[in-house]
């Protein structure tokens, strides 16, 4: 029963956000930017009443949420943490920062830890190479970033 609700009331918030825009194929991008806004990613209820509302079969809303990396299908942890592995912070070490970030959290990338505190995943440039390697938590960038530095904001966060 519980899951109903909670169900019924994404819907009802859905449809609010349709409501906002004309029923044109046109405003997929800005009512998806709307869903994932509200949400942290875009539920599968949504993209059935996105798909009915814009006369848009499941597939192609489905190509166009993979398409763009702001979007994505599962919910993110209270803290979203990225690693970027462009270039410059890649052969400055980031890959030492995923690694410690999927050993201490006991995720991959692309996961969320159990009780939906953590989740992580790569990114690449963050027009930040001048501070490379670097990280973000939900969009804050950390430079010049160790592992002991990510260990230090791992502690803290751990600790709320």
């Amino acid at each position: 029963m519980e899951k109903n609700c909670i169900e019924q009331k994404l819907s009802k918030e859905v449809e609010e956000i349709l409501n906002q825009y004309t029923a044109a194929k046109d405003n997929l991008v800005p009512i998806l930017n709307d869903v994932q806004v509200k949400y942290g990613y875009i539920p599968q209820i949504a993209q059935r009443q996105i798909s009915e509302y814009l006369n848009i079969p499941m597939a192609e809303i489905y190509g166009v949420i993979t398409f763009y990396s702001r979007f994505t299908l599962t919910p993110k942890g209270k803290y979203a943490i990225s690693v970027c592995l462009g270039t410059a912070c890649f052969v400055k070490g980031s890959e030492k920062l995923m690694n410690r970030l999927k050993e201490k959290l006991n995720i991959k990338e692309g996961e969320t830890t159990p009780d939906g505190k953590f989740s992580i995943d790569n990114t690449r440039c963050l027009g930040a190479c001048g501070i490379a390697p670097v990280f973000t938590v939900n969009g804050e960038v950390y430079g010049n970033a160790t592992v002991k530095k990510l260990d230090e904001v791992l502690d803290k966060l751990l600790a709320e």
